[in-house]
């Protein structure tokens, strides 16, 4: 599940040149226990167990990026995968930003530069991720991704919740992006 959330009140100035100040890197297994409490702290994402975070951050760091502030603490994240069925697309599993950096385009910036970094070093077809239903944050973040980069954007159900153990989840509705422009 990814999210992203915004916070009302915020001007377009401010948005630039706070996200101007973050540098977007990507993640070393140092970021992993940053990028746990960064999801636990969104209130909205699935958290995973730390250990999960520092493997991610080892082995997927490639397909994954982290934005850091002004003293290289991690404010942000998106971690991915290329799926091995469909090497040309890139799966978002997370994207959060911690609260005091929410709604001033890092999450947008994040998106953008990992699907850039993944379109050089391989053939970069489409993005895949999946967001719960009332996710209306999520929404935006990947329908504007979309328009940005010229994409169409398809929805199905990836997961019902009778495919989760009880008690159960919300329904996992996959958004397929693409085909990306050249």
């Amino acid at each position: 599940m990814t999210t992203a959330r915004t916070e009302p009140g915020r001007t377009p100035s401010l948005a630039h040149t706070h996200a101007a100040q973050c540098r977007i890197d990507s993640p070393t297994v140092a970021d992993g226990p940053h990028l746990w409490r960064i999801a636990r702290d969104s209130d909205v994402l699935d958290l995973n167990s730390p250990y999960s975070y520092l493997l991610w951050c080892r082995d997927f760091a490639d397909t994954s990026v982290v934005a850091r502030d002004p003293e290289g603490r991690p404010v942000a994240f998106v971690t991915g995968y290329l799926r091995p069925e469909e090497p040309g697309t890139l799966f978002v599993w997370q994207v959060a930003v911690d609260a005091a950096h929410r709604g001033l385009g890092l999450a947008a910036a994040l998106l953008d530069t990992l699907s850039a970094r993944v379109a050089e070093a391989s053939r970069l077809d489409r993005v895949e991720t999946t967001i719960t239903p009332g996710n209306t944050p999520s929404e935006h973040l990947f329908r504007s991704y979309a328009a940005r980069h010229g994409a169409a954007v398809a929805c199905e159900v990836l997961f019902a919740p009778t495919d989760f153990p009880p008690p159960g989840h919300q329904t996992e509705v996959l958004y397929r992006i693409g085909p990306m422009a050249a």
